[in-house]
């Protein structure tokens, strides 16, 4: 097994000065101050855990003998998925989203599960099941675009429309290209067949300020003006700097019902 990453746990992140622990935990918030005055902050601050919210969460997604965190099978056809008896959550994106990456840096205080990652994009041909404990499941879905599998489309419509566990898809934007003619029928897609999703946007890391800002921006009025299904508030996250990540992990927990209430902080 592998080490996990610095800042991976919260207890290595609360040990940080407090502007950057608010930048790692709440990224979004982040950007908040570079706003010109006046704008509408509501959603930005939708979903606002407190450190205990945080820490439960955290507890879902860290493995011991009583709580197994396993990869369970692929599939390429419904019928070679497993039974749907846990609450679900999908993560599904453009092949060079990071999608692997940020599913591993959900994953890292978890080191026995093992998440590849290549290089080449692409590299998901089919739909990966993860069992985290009796909690909930969730599922590494085909890259769509570039080098997607032939039958991705009848692969993940089928899914979307027959797994009835199914509680939220993630669907992952580039936060550096902002939203792709993909990503624009994936939500039509999604809108379509009534699923409830939301975006997180990847790769901040890699963005300038100003240039993550005017991503934000935007796809938050997309998100407005032209969906329904769509949680409001998007997920910036950093799957090499952990930005994003333990508020990702939250969410999860709390749209997979295990995590009912959550208080602001």
């Amino acid at each position: 097994g592998r080490a996990s990453a610095p800042l991976a746990a919260l207890s290595q992140v609360l040990r940080l000065e407090r502007s950057r622990r608010t930048a790692i935990v709440f990224p979004l918030q982040k950007l908040e101050r570079y706003l010109a005055p006046g704008t509408d902050t509501a959603r930005f601050r939708l979903f606002q855990p407190g450190l205990a919210a945080l820490q439960r969460a955290e507890a879902l997604f860290r493995s011991d003998r009583g709580h197994p965190i396993d990869y369970v099978s692929s599939a390429v056809r419904m019928d070679h998925a497993p039974p749907p008896a846990l609450p679900e959550v999908c993560f599904i994106g453009r092949s060079n989203v990071g999608k692997s990456s940020l599913i591993r840096a959900l994953f890292s205080l978890a080191p026995e599960v093992e998440i590849r990652v290549s290089k080449t994009p692409g590299h998901t041909k089919k739909m990966n099941f993860f069992k985290v404990g009796k909690y909930f499941t969730l599922v590494d879905m085909p890259g769509y675009g570039y080098r997607a599998p032939q039958d991705f489309v009848e692969m993940v419509e089928a899914y979307l429309q027959e797994r009835h566990n199914l509680k939220r898809t993630f669907l992952l934007v580039d936060s550096v290209v902002g939203l792709q003619k993909t990503d624009h029928i994936a939500v039509e897609m999604l809108e379509e067949f009534g699923i409830p999703y939301v975006m997180v946007l990847t790769k901040i890391d890699r963005a300038s300020r100003g240039l993550l800002l005017k991503n934000v921006l935007e796809i938050q009025e997309f998100v407005k003006e032209n969906t329904q299904g769509c949680f409001p508030q998007l997920f910036l996250v950093s799957s090499v700097e952990f930005s994003g990540v333990h508020l990702l992990r939250c969410f999860v927990a709390h749209v997979t019902g295990n995590l009912p209430t959550v208080e602001a902080c």
